[in-house]
């Protein structure tokens, strides 16, 4: 696959994203660009302008890592777009072939058992299993009864992002709907360039920007992240109000898989409103135990 479109687009919005007074240089006047020209980084970088237009070009084949540091440190690159360069550079020469993620079929994928046992023994909040394409894989019972909306509607098909994009039911349960948005966008950004190969990835990528103008501006915008640890707030219809702490955890069995684990602070309101939708999850599941058990062989 020929990345060049993507490199050039992602290279193409860092350098507009540089003023000149962020990078040291004078701001000089008649500026027809938004942030640096292609000359400035090149300065920056200690290459031709030459050679740096023919990486912005998307020609990242055979660069080698001083060069792509080079680049990184001059476009002032953070530690995520840092690592999704070294994977365009990657994908670009085809020597991330070994380290490729194995294609997953979500269809066909099922957790082990011993990690849906890990998963149910997480009482305490919400812990589930998703890909870089943001589908949940695998949930304990308070992550469903968590993402309640999420799972409610049969066309987000258990996917974060088509529920974040697609469902009006988000924009109610993310209060901070634009944050969420953006975060989304950066994970699927992500993934792109973790794995360039992934048709599914591809097709939902198309669906979203087909459907969703928020989604397809902020694909514009080529931002990437790290998405391990933080604080988020959200709005649940059955308890109300959440503010909640959160790890994402790289799952060393399965890899491209995260685990992700909310949690409340001991104490606070929020902890009280989890234990509730715990109690209130239970509550919901117990009849569907009951026919599992009554529909077992005697």
């Amino acid at each position: 696959m020929d990345n060049r479109d993507e490199v050039r687009e992602f290279l193409t919005s860092r350098r507009a994203k540089i003023t000149p007074e962020r990078a040291g240089l004078p701001a000089g006047s008649r500026r027809r660009v938004p942030g640096l020209r292609r000359s400035e980084v090149a300065a920056l970088a200690d290459m031709s302008v030459e050679y740096y237009a023919k990486l912005e070009r998307g020609n990242l084949a055979g660069v080698s890592p001083a060069v792509l540091e080079a680049v990184a440190r001059a476009l002032q690159l953070d530690d995520a777009e840092r690592a999704h360069l070294l994977r365009l550079a990657q994908a670009a020469d085809g020597s991330d072939v070994l380290t490729r993620p194995r294609r997953r079929s979500t269809r066909q994928w099922t957790p082990h058992r011993s990690l849906q046992w890990t998963l149910d023994a997480i009482t305490a909040g919400p812990a589930f299993v998703r890909n870089g394409r943001m589908d949940i894989l695998a949930a304990n019972s308070l992550a469903r009864a968590f993402y309640t909306g999420l799972f409610a509607h049969p066309g987000n098909q258990a996917n974060l992002a088509r529920f974040q994009f697609l469902d009006p039911a988000s924009r109610r349960f993310y209060p901070d709907w634009e944050r969420f948005a953006d975060i989304a966008v950066a994970i699927l950004r992500t993934e792109a360039g973790r794995d360039p190969y992934d048709k599914d990835l591809h097709d939902l990528v198309g669906e979203l920007s087909t459907r969703s103008e928020e989604f397809r501006t902020r694909w514009g915008a080529h931002d990437v992240r790290h998405h391990g640890t933080g604080t988020k707030r959200f709005h649940h219809p059955a308890v109300g109000a959440l503010t909640l702490a959160f790890e994402g955890l790289e799952m060393a069995a399965e890899p491209g898989l995260t685990l992700t684990v909310y949690t409340a602070e001991p104490g606070s309101p929020s902890e009280e409103r989890l234990r509730l939708l715990a109690s209130w999850a239970a509550t919901e599941e117990a009849p569907v135990r009951e026919a599992d058990r009554g529909a077992m062989p005697s």
